[in-house]
């Protein structure tokens, strides 16, 4: 399930507050400047450092 779209343009990175893209797969949002990517749970971002990994892990 894809967030809403006015939700992603108001999101930025909690590392460095940069933008945010969603994946091609729309399952994540990836942070180019932290290399980081927040997965998307039920169509929510989870937007904690912690749960963060690199996108092509």
């Amino acid at each position: 399930m894809e967030p809403d779209p006015r939700l992603l343009d108001i999101l930025a990175c909690p590392k460095c507050k940069g933008d945010l893209e969603l994946t091609a797969k729309k399952d994540g949002l990836i942070c180019r400047a932290c290399e980081l990517q927040y997965p998307i749970k039920d169509g929510i971002p989870v937007m904690l450092i912690e749960e963060a990994h690199k996108p092509n892990d």
